[in-house]
């Protein structure tokens, strides 16, 4: 059961006004959105479903005299706080999603989500749910500068493939599809069911035609009807230049087949970078190191720096000291956003200096004549 803190998951105060509520969704909503590359698809569905509740003011109102959890409003009172039918819709609207598996103690009750779907959901929320296929969510790892320049990437994907035999359609060859007689081509179907409320009448995507209300009269005998297939296939990914470590890239219907009415899903991949030995990201900065000896740091010198394109020259001013930092401009990372392509982060040089352990007798004197002239 969740214990959430939604104010917490927006960032606001428990007084914040609909619009700072507003206004905080959607700056968030933005950042974490699954088709952008800062994208985190299971944080933007926790935002939502914080903005879902908190921007209702009877949702929120029960929030906030309950909490997130259902047991926690049933130890404040049980029902005694839910007035009507509307209020106690409301409440289960609002739980949706938080109760998987989950049991209502003393009540004989199991898989409270499950029980408030079939009460309150209606059928065009029933309709979504059936009619995309479950998208998939992958790892992958890629190179330091495959990050930073972007990279075309080939992978097998094991997944639900299209049923070539019938073409999706799980109708056999020389067959047709013909009237669903669960629905009589409706599509949906209408069922009553007695709670401790009354009976109560639901509509639904009629389960033997999934809501297309036809149905093939003989069924392709290598998919059995479904139009799908376990299998693999090659996906092509495109990874964009100036992706960060742990973002979520979303390839819309790379996922699942859906067969026949249900649209195949998506794919969701999270991108991990390898580290680099020279290089370490901060933002879209690069940062590295350079160690030079006694006599470049005070006499200056120009030294050999390897960035992320090629090996530059670095001027090392006269005077330098340990742990002194320049920059050279835009060898960082490429911003992410295409309107700014040509943007590119720095990367900051941190300059060590080395110091000999073991000296010749010419050098201890050098050394020993600088030290009487005080330097």
């Amino acid at each position: 059961m969740s214990d959430k803190d939604y104010y917490k998951v927006l960032g606001i105060d428990k007084s914040a006004s609909q619009p700072e509520i507003k206004k905080a969704f959607r700056k968030l909503a933005q950042k974490h959105h699954p088709d952008k590359g800062t994208g985190d698809a299971t944080k933007f569905k926790e935002i939502n479903e914080a903005y879902q509740i908190l921007s209702d003011s009877k949702k929120r109102e029960m929030y906030d005299q309950y909490g997130s959890a259902f047991e926690q409003a049933q130890s404040r009172g049980g029902f005694e706080g839910f007035q009507n039918f509307g209020d106690w819709a409301t409440y289960a609207d609002a739980m949706k999603g938080q109760s998987s598996g989950a049991s209502f103690n003393g009540s004989g009750f199991e898989g409270l989500g499950d029980i408030f779907d079939s009460l309150f959901n209606s059928s065009r929320t029933q309709e979504r749910g059936s009619r995309q296929a479950r998208d998939i969510q992958i790892e992958i790892a890629i190179d330091f500068k495959e990050a930073a320049f972007g990279v075309a990437k080939k992978i097998k994907l094991d997944k639900n493939i299209k049923c070539e035999e019938c073409n999706g359609q799980g109708v056999a060859s020389g067959s047709k599809l013909v009237t669903c007689s669960n629905c009589s081509g409706k599509g949906q179907t209408v069922s009553a069911r007695q709670t401790f409320f009354g009976v109560f009448q639901t509509t639904g995507i009629c389960e033997q035609c999934r809501g297309q209300g036809q149905i093939p009269e003989k069924k392709c005998a290598k998919c059995d009807g479904h139009g799908k297939l376990k299998g693999s296939s090659d996906v092509n990914l495109k990874i964009p230049a100036g992706i960060d470590n742990g973002q979520i890239i979303r390839f819309p219907q790379q996922g699942d087949f859906g067969g026949q009415g249900v649209a195949s899903s998506d794919l969701y991949i999270k991108v991990l970078i390898r580290d680099h030995p020279l290089f370490r990201r901060k933002g879209y900065d690069v940062y590295s190191e350079e160690t030079i000896n006694i006599s470049q740091a005070t006499l200056g010198d120009k030294i050999d720096v390897q960035t992320l394109d090629k090996e530059v020259k670095l001027k090392i001013p006269a005077g330098t000291h340990s742990g002194q930092e320049f920059i050279l401009r835009k060898r960082g990372i490429p911003y992410l956003s295409t309107r700014t392509s040509n943007k590119r982060g720095d990367q900051i040089v941190k300059i060590t200096i080395k110091i000999p352990k073991h000296l010749t007798g010419k050098q201890k004197k050098i050394l020993k004549e600088l030290k009487q002239q005080g330097l």
